[in-house]
């Protein structure tokens, strides 16, 4: 089944890729790279070089590339930050929603007054939860709440945003606009790298975070290879 995969610096510290040859593709936006491997491509969101902060990702190129090449089913990893304590980090989720008030959308309509019908269509979660068991568990039909970036939310922030949704990011948002705008279809899977900012009496900042996500790394790359069976 063709797949493109969209992740972030999960991609950077698995070696399941090591050997997929790495393409560019240029659009009207810009040039992206990515990897390919067979009928699958993965695409790292914050770019191959320096990785890009999430404000400053490339969005539009990045699923027009993906267009553009032929693929209309996405399949997207996020880390994300919970919003409830009954969402442990290491809890693998899936999001039906999202909430993205704090910066206008991506869009391709720059000289159109349209705009696409957000949401997440998740065409393949049921495959993928039935398939995945019991080795893992996806909890769906969350709610992803968008920030900008690329700090973390205040103390204060998310007191409210748990009012919005479960779980916190900063990526998925604009993704999911973008694909709904030129007919994609996006799938959300994410990881739950850490609790949101004071959420469980701890504070989290850049360097505990890299540190959280280190610590999920092989539950990831065991969720990756198990995917990669799944759509060979």
């Amino acid at each position: 089944m063709k797949i493109a995969f969209v992740s972030g610096t999960s991609i950077v510290n698995s070696d399941l890729f090591a050997d997929w040859k790495t393409h560019s593709a240029t659009t009207k936006y810009g040039t992206i790279n990515y990897k390919a491997h067979g009928d699958h491509v993965i695409l790292n969101r914050h770019g191959s070089g320096f990785p890009l902060p999430p404000h400053s990702i490339n969005y539009r190129a990045n699923i027009r590339a993906l267009a553009d090449l032929g693929f209309t089913d996405i399949l997207s990893l996020n880390s994300v930050g919970s919003l409830r304590l009954n969402l442990t980090p290491g809890t693998i989720v899936s999001c039906g929603d999202y909430v993205c008030l704090q910066q206008g959308p991506q869009t391709f309509f720059d000289d159109e007054l349209k705009g696409g019908a957000a949401g997440i269509d998740n065409n393949l979660i049921p495959m993928i939860v039935e398939k995945l068991a019991p080795e893992f568990t996806i909890q769906t039909g969350k709610v992803y709440v968008q920030m900008r970036g690329p700090r973390f939310e205040t103390k204060a922030e998310i007191q409210i945003l748990k009012n919005w949704g479960d779980v916190v990011g900063m990526t998925a948002a604009h993704e999911a606009d973008l694909c709904r705008e030129i007919g994609l279809r996006y799938n959300s899977l994410a990881i739950i790298d850490n609790y949101a900012n004071g959420l469980a009496g701890e504070e989290i900042d850049f360097a505990r975070f890299k540190d959280l996500v280190r610590d999920n790394q092989a539950r990831v790359n065991r969720l990756f290879q198990r995917l990669l069976e799944i759509f060979a």
